[in-house]
């Protein structure tokens, strides 16, 4: 199934169903929350985020400047400003492929393509999946809190839902953008899990070996800006 959405290309972690507050201060973006409004309901208020990559200009490269996997936001919350500045409050909601690239006007738009949230079959396999990548995610975080001077324990308790934890997990990583879209394009939530185990042991060990990583925390409400 596709679609013609408005793009905001932004480098920020978004995963279905993780809170993003934006500001929004450029014109052609005030445009599209204007134009989201005007959409009577509020589930269908929704455009695509995308990050790009490192070096590249959307204006002459288009598609090519896109990582390909993007992850529509529905608009929550919209709070107005006197000089037509908004603080907007949005969901990520489904998974897309970006197809091709409207760059004809100021507002990016493009063709997409939904990706398909297969539900998972209940197993003692999957519980089992799901139990031991909370454990790397556990360990990992424990090995991070040992690094920074940073509150690191920002999930009492994790929910177990196997699509659920795949997608906090997938946020949660600090991770280069690559793998984080190989995360996001997991066809299936066991595969994402399997990923997201792998790269928790290969993280948790570098920490451990080289205590080397960015100076951030896991899953902050930082205020993102376009």
């Amino acid at each position: 199934m596709t679609s013609h959405i408005s793009l905001f290309p932004l480098n920020t972690i978004l995963v279905p169903g993780l809170v993003l507050p934006l500001h929004i201060f450029e014109p052609r973006y005030r445009l599209m929350v204007q134009e989201l409004l005007e959409i009577p309901d509020e589930d269908e208020r929704e455009f695509g985020v995308v990050s790009i990559r490192d070096g590249h200009d959307i204006t002459t490269l288009g598609i090519d400047a896109l990582h390909p996997i993007g992850i529509s936001a529905i608009m929550r919350e919209v709070t107005p400003s006197e000089d037509g500045r908004y603080d907007i409050v949005t969901t990520g909601a489904r998974r897309f492929t970006v197809k091709a690239v409207d760059t004809s006007s100021p507002l990016l738009s493009a063709d997409v393509e939904w990706l398909p949230e297969p539900v998972p079959v209940e197993s003692a396999e999957l519980s089992l999946l799901t139990k031991s990548t909370l454990s790397e995610f556990a360990a990992y975080r424990a090995a991070l809190s040992g690094e920074l001077n940073s509150n690191v324990s920002i999930f009492e308790e994790l929910p177990k839902d196997p699509v659920v934890v795949g997608y906090l997990l997938t946020a949660a990583i600090l991770l280069p953008t690559d793998e984080r879209q190989a995360l996001l394009g997991a066809e299936t939530a066991e595969s994402r899990l399997e990923l997201v185990r792998t790269l928790l042991r290969r993280e948790t060990s570098l920490i451990q070996h080289f205590g080397a990583l960015p100076a951030i925390d896991l899953l902050t409400d930082n205020f993102s800006s376009n």
